[in-house]
């Protein structure tokens, strides 16, 4: 009953079917490649049959499905082929089922359309680098095939709901053109009709008399409440005086929640920031006008012997012309002070 091959050059045989995982071999999971026994490689080398890669035709004739797959080893038991359990799950098999293979030849795929089971697989950062690097395990496509994407240690079902030229594809060395549906679970935001002013969201727009009905009661309603107007109008300019400080947020990372009795608390808010002292700003300002002190600073003034200037102009050299005329009042002055030494000298001699 297994192992039988049709004729006309052509394989055909029938295996009871195992998922992987019974031979110690989890990580083909990943990917379409069965295992399958050493007979069925003898067979197809005598038929001459050496293209690479090997495709087969995988069907349950009980239920009318069928896909296909690329084949890694032939190391299998005689009478049993090894799948991926995935594809077990598309043909609605069970271990130890029987299940036709079939070599076949598929063309070149240039477009595939995948549509996510789930919508935690656009949650990934960079799924299109995700789904190169998965579909390397792949040799082909069929449409209405469920593909199984491993990543972060989570598992991410994909739907092939379109494929070009054929319904099955070979993607192996060619460029191929790949497009997203929209996840199953998908649902698209519900978007509310326009309000008018006044008017409640998804309410029609009334066009008549209506209208100007509704604008009155929003006016006496407007008028009736002045009163409480003003008090809302003194409360915000109370607080506008206070802001919150560290009003926002914040979550621990331990999971547990945050402390109730950290809420944010108003500060006042400076008038100015610059406070100076009274002495400075009458430094800053000078002295009034009319003050009796500026008398008795003249006089002090001149008996310095500097002549006064006006507030608020700088005169470069005043102070050296002022030490000039000083100097030459003092070689004036000298000859007559040595004639006063040389009379005191002479009276002392006598």
């Amino acid at each position: 009953m297994f192992g039988r091959f049709g004729g006309g050059g052509n394989f055909v045989a029938q295996y009871r079917c195992y998922p992987v995982s019974f031979i110690d071999r989890p990580q083909l999971e990943n990917g379409d490649k069965v295992i399958l026994p050493p007979s069925a490689l003898d067979r197809l080398t005598n038929m001459m049959i050496d293209d690479y890669p090997m495709l087969f035709e995988v069907s349950n004739q009980k239920h009318k499905k069928k896909t296909h797959c690329g084949v890694l080893e032939f190391v299998a038991e005689e009478g049993v082929v090894s799948l991926p359990y995935w594809m077990m799950q598309n043909l609605l098999l069970t271990e130890g089922d029987i299940v036709r293979v079939q070599y076949t030849k598929l063309m070149k795929g240039n477009y595939v359309k995948l549509r996510p089971q789930t919508k935690d697989f656009l949650d990934i950062s960079n799924p299109k680098a995700v789904l190169e690097t998965t579909l390397r395990s792949y040799t082909c496509l069929t449409v209405g095939d469920s593909i199984l994407i491993n990543y972060n240690n989570k598992r991410y079902f994909i739907d092939i709901v379109e494929a070009r030229p054929n319904d099955a594809v070979s993607i192996v060395d060619t460029d191929c053109e790949v497009d997203f549906a929209p996840p199953l679970d998908y649902v698209e935001p519900v978007r509310s009709a326009g309000a008018g002013d006044g008017d409640k969201p998804g309410e029609p727009m009334d066009l008549g008399g209506d209208a100007e009905k509704k604008k009155a009661r929003r006016d006496d309603a407007s008028g009736g409440s002045g009163a409480s107007g003003d008090e809302t109008s003194a409360a915000g300019a109370e607080n506008e005086k206070t802001f919150l400080a560290f009003a926002g947020g914040g979550n621990r990372l331990d999971g547990k929640a945050a402390r109730a009795d950290l809420a944010p608390k108003p500060v006042e808010l400076p008038t100015t920031s610059l406070k100076l002292s009274k002495e400075f700003e009458q430094f800053i300002r000078g002295p009034p006008a009319g003050n009796p002190g500026e008398t008795k600073k003249e006089s002090d003034a001149s008996a310095s012997g500097l002549p006064r200037r006006k507030a608020g102009k700088l005169v470069f050299g005043g102070a050296g012309g002022v030490g000039r005329e000083s100097r030459a009042a003092e070689k004036a002055k000298a000859p007559e002070k040595k004639e006063e030494k040389k009379e005191k000298k002479k009276e002392e001699k006598k």
